[in-house]
């Protein structure tokens, strides 16, 4: 089962798969960008910050990273749980908050090319309001070239988020970051099981 964690930085996802992989010994564990040694160089471009790209130009590169990622990571290992931080929801919703021009119909079928029409199985979003953002983020330190497009920018990027959600029939779990971690924890795992 593919299962995707989606939210902005700072809302719990890497905390949550981290305990549900300790729970499920043979879950794979990965990520968007970078889970392949391709979208490692390929996260290094779009969040190093060395770079100046063009909104169109940030798509394709998540997307090559996704494609990279499906055949490499995804595709290979189907019969398994598979928890990746982020993908494509992600992909969409940085898109549409980067040009407004953009429809949610045509980013989803250059992933679903990406993906070879295999959305994931189920989908955990985590939505955390700005203060909580805010206290998250700056209480991690470091700040890649994302982050610190600033605060207002991460809001617009998970209400995008959420419209990608709604647009389509995907299997949703909606999570509210501000609850503890147990209790949040308790509500993935129930809808993971399989």
């Amino acid at each position: 089962m593919y299962v995707l964690f989606e939210g902005v930085d700072g809302v719990g996802k890497s905390t949550q798969i981290e305990m549900i992989a300790r729970v499920h010994e043979d879950s794979l564990v990965t990520k968007e960008p970078g889970g392949t040694k391709i979208g490692q160089k390929l996260r290094e471009i779009l969040l190093g910050g060395d770079f100046k790209l063009s909104a169109r130009a940030e798509i394709l590169l998540f997307l090559a990273d996704r494609a990279e990622h499906y055949q490499k990571m995804i595709k290979p290992n189907s019969s398994r749980l598979i928890l990746s931080d982020r993908g494509f929801v992600s992909g969409v919703a940085y898109a549409l908050a980067n040009d407004a021009s953009l429809k949610i119909d045509d980013l989803l079928w250059l992933n679903s090319f990406a993906l070879e029409g295999k959305f994931a199985d189920k989908i955990v979003f985590f939505e955390a309001s700005e203060t909580l953002i805010k206290k998250r983020l700056s209480s991690r330190g470091l700040i890649d070239a994302i982050e610190a497009r600033g605060l207002k920018y991460l809001l617009k990027v998970q209400e995008c988020m959420k419209e990608v959600l709604k647009a389509h029939k995907f299997n949703v779990l909606y999570i509210d970051a501000s609850e503890d971690i147990a209790t949040i924890n308790a509500k993935i795992e129930n809808f993971i099981k399989f």
